[in-house]
């Protein structure tokens, strides 16, 4: 309500009845608000794919800062090297390289080489340099260095997609009969990868599905008592609580002997460091 005086001294009352306004001001305001929450929620999404993917509401990326910042020498090295570790090589070779990694992980498919597809998809700083691109990838190089005899390789599960556990179990079963590689590498591939995330998802009454897959590597009926019994389900803790006294906090996270690299990195990027500790 206003008062407004004419002339004469009279008084006149106006009465302005803001209710109907009051409706669209509140929409517009709402959509002020939502259209600034879209546009910064959009931005935060396209910076965390620029670095890597989204999934379950954790990032698997190659920036560096998921480097550790922990102090790691190179004695913590060498003692993943034994027995109870999914380890080749002796902890004496002057390359010793250590893998986090999941199998439900794409940028571990990435990282693994054997899975072109995937690599493809999510971009052109990752495609094969089978496939015309310029990304080495580092798993396979490793192994190269492995089989002369020059390094030594460990690999341990952290959780970087959340799918892996019995995949990892089935590493680890495989592993205890020399059949480590033959079933990475299949777990490893696009059918891998779709089985591991689309279908068996860690559920147990899966067992037979996934060894069925890896067949060609390990007697499924074996595999599938392996998975069921539990054998190495407590691996998977004791793995993660490693990876974490090393300040690991992704995947694929590796080190070279104390060198680490935290991220799906090219071959190419650690190739300097790799060859200073073979002159060394």
């Amino acid at each position: 309500m206003a008062k407004r005086t004419a002339a004469g001294n009279s008084e006149e009352t106006i009465t302005i009845n803001v209710d109907k306004f009051l409706m669209p001001i509140s929409l517009l305001l709402s959509a002020i608000v939502l259209s600034a929450g879209l546009f910064f929620g959009l931005n935060n999404i396209a910076t965390s794919l620029k670095n890597g993917i989204m999934v379950g509401g954790t990032t698997t990326t190659t920036d560096p800062s998921q480097e550790t910042a922990v102090n790691v020498t190179l004695d913590q090295i060498k003692a993943l090297f034994n027995d109870n570790n999914i380890a080749f090589g002796s902890p004496d070779n002057k390359v010793l390289f250590v893998e986090f990694g999941d199998p439900s992980c794409p940028y571990c498919h990435i990282a693994g080489g054997k899975n072109p597809e995937l690599n493809k998809q999510v971009g052109a700083q990752f495609t094969l340099v089978a496939d015309g691109g310029t990304y080495v990838a580092p798993v396979e190089e490793m192994r190269k260095l492995v089989d002369s005899g020059q390094a030594s390789f460990v690999w341990l599960y952290t959780n970087g997609h959340g799918n892996g556990e019995l995949a990892t179990q089935a590493q680890y079963c495989a592993h205890e009969k020399g059949k480590f590689w033959e079933v990475h590498d299949l777990l490893m591939t696009n059918a891998g990868y779709n089985l591991i995330n689309d279908t068996v998802r860690n559920d147990v009454a899966n067992a037979g599905k996934l060894a069925d897959f890896l067949k060609s590597a390990v007697d499924p009926s074996e595999m599938k008592s392996c998975l069921e019994s539990g054998k190495y389900a407590g691996r998977i803790a004791e793995d993660q609580a490693t990876g974490s006294s090393l300040g690991v906090r992704g995947t694929p996270n590796f080190f070279v002997n104390t060198m680490n690299y935290g991220g799906a990195y090219s071959y190419n990027d650690m190739k300097a460091t790799v060859e200073a500790y073979l002159n060394s």
